[in-house]
């Protein structure tokens, strides 16, 4: 599960925290949706003067597969999670949604290059450094809505609800 906060015409990123632990979904999105807004350390917290110009997406995980090498996927189908050790030594992990990589203009190399900077490899990145690393793909069911859409909602079930109460009483 991961909730991605956008914001603009442009949907530049505003915020994006998730997690690879099965959870019940209701929680999930309660906790992932204040975590992403808030906590992302990218980003500063979202304020009440972005929320008319927010859209959320939420991205459902599924169908983990461990890939036989890091082209083992394929642009704007599969997510992937990467992880690697760094030039100290120390376990890193990184992923992008399956969206990412399409929406940035990048080919496989250069998604595999961006991910292994955003999990904190600083050294010179080579072929090798590439066929090191252990890449899990998955897949993503994913929904959003704008600010707009979602207050637009909200109109269309009070009204609905306002018509249901006058109906039974």
């Amino acid at each position: 599960l991961f909730v991605t906060w956008k914001i603009g015409k442009d949907k530049r990123l505003r915020g994006c925290i998730g997690t690879f632990s099965a959870m019940r979904l209701h929680s999930g999105l309660r906790e992932y949706a204040i975590t992403s807004a808030l906590r992302d350390s990218r980003f500063s917290p979202i304020t009440r003067d972005e929320i008319q110009r927010l859209t959320v997406s939420v991205s459902i995980l599924q169908g983990f597969e461990e890939a036989r090498g890091y082209l083992d996927w394929t642009l704007g189908i599969h997510g992937i999670r990467i992880e690697f050790y760094n030039e100290r030594g120390s376990k890193r992990t990184a992923t992008y949604l399956p969206q990412v990589a399409t929406e940035q203009g990048w080919d496989q190399t250069q998604t595999i290059d961006s991910l292994l900077r955003k999990g904190g490899y600083r050294a010179q990145i080579t072929p090798e450094t590439r066929r090191s690393i252990k890449l899990t793909r998955y897949t993503s069911q994913e929904c959003q809505m704008s600010y707009n859409e979602y207050r637009d909602l909200l109109e269309k079930q009070s009204h609905y609800h306002g018509q249901l109460c006058k109906m039974q009483c």
